[in-house]
């Protein structure tokens, strides 16, 4: 049980990332990103390609530390996010979601037919792990306290970003952005921006799965792994809101994980039946929290504007 349960929030963690990279997008720009998973997947496969030992199956294989892997595949999904961005984010609404989802279908094939650089569809294996050997038995605790850390690393920027001048541009923008135009803002360098973060974000969280499963295909990010369920855990949590990003996180796949358990228990000639009804399931729950709680467990909370000190009596003219 102990296993089990360091194995489940490893893997909240990593969601954890993914939905704050998406509500960085959506909670904060009001951007429809249907393509999470392929920023999701550009980060696992940049991080194997440098990480893992020399093969002749794919490209790369430098065998370089951990930390470089997690720092490409930042960059590489941030430099994918700004081409995409130059060229999608003068869209609006449903639009820009129908081309988001017709680049996480092209980056999608790219990564099954492209063999010389992903391997194809029999994937990158040989992944290390980070901390393996330290304390003997150990890792996956210690990779635990990792990625603890670089998720609460996140949500205090994350919070910080909220706050700051650069967060009130971007809720600007997703309320009214032709009154935003107005009073003088860049509306499509704001959204760019969020754009490039949130996907920075995604592609650190595909790192991270990687050097947790130690193998990766492009069968593990399938539609609804990697861009259907994180949005569940969004609108479920409290879009804008980074606490109910989190909570929508660890409610999902704790529902996902207990229905995994449930068919598991099954007779076989049930079991194989029973996963798109988990995904029935999780799609049940969203309409049930939408209906009840249409804001999210968590609702959004906009800072308190700050008042500046009041004036002295020497200060205030009519005084």
């Amino acid at each position: 049980m102990l296993s089990y349960g360091i194995f489940f929030l490893i893997l909240v963690g990593i969601y954890g990332v993914l939905v704050l990279g998406l509500n960085v997008q959506w909670g904060y720009a009001g951007m429809f990103n249907i393509g999470v998973g392929a920023f999701f997947a550009v980060g696992a496969y940049a991080s194997a390609i440098v990480t893992t030992p020399p093969s002749a199956e794919h490209l790369g294989g430098f065998n370089l530390p951990f930390w470089v892997g997690f720092a490409v595949a930042v960059a590489v999904a941030g430099a994918i996010a700004f081409l995409i961005g130059l060229i999608t984010l003068k869209l609006r609404s449903d639009y820009l979601a129908i081309a988001t989802i017709g680049i996480a279908e092209i980056i999608s094939q790219i990564l099954r037919n492209e063999g010389w650089l992903t391997n194809g569809v029999r994937g990158i294996t040989r992944i290390p792990r980070p901390f393996r050997g330290w304390i003997p038995g150990q890792d996956t605790l210690l990779y635990l306290g990792l990625v603890l850390v670089i998720l609460a690393v996140i949500y205090w920027a994350a919070e910080r970003a909220y706050r700051s001048p650069w967060g009130r541009v971007l809720r600007a923008i997703r309320e009214d952005e032709p009154a935003t135009m107005a009073a003088g803002k860049d509306v499509l360098q704001f959204r760019l921006q969020a754009f490039v973060l949130g996907s920075m974000l995604m592609g650190l969280a595909g790192a991270l799965y990687a050097h947790f499963v130690n193998f990766i295909s492009p069968e593990a990010f399938q539609p609804e792994f990697a861009t259907f369920i994180v949005w569940v855990m969004l609108i479920a949590g409290g879009s804008g809101n980074n606490r109910g990003a989190l909570l929508g996180a660890l409610v999902i796949w704790g529902v996902w994980s207990g229905s995994e358990w449930l068919t598991n228990r099954l007779p076989p000639q049930w079991a194989t039946r029973a996963g798109p009804l988990r995904i029935l399931l999780i799609g049940i729950l969203l309409q049930v929290i939408l209906l009840t709680r249409s804001q999210g467990l968590l609702p959004e909370r906009p800072p308190k504007p700050v008042l500046g000190p009041s004036p002295s009596p020497q200060q205030n003219p009519a005084g």
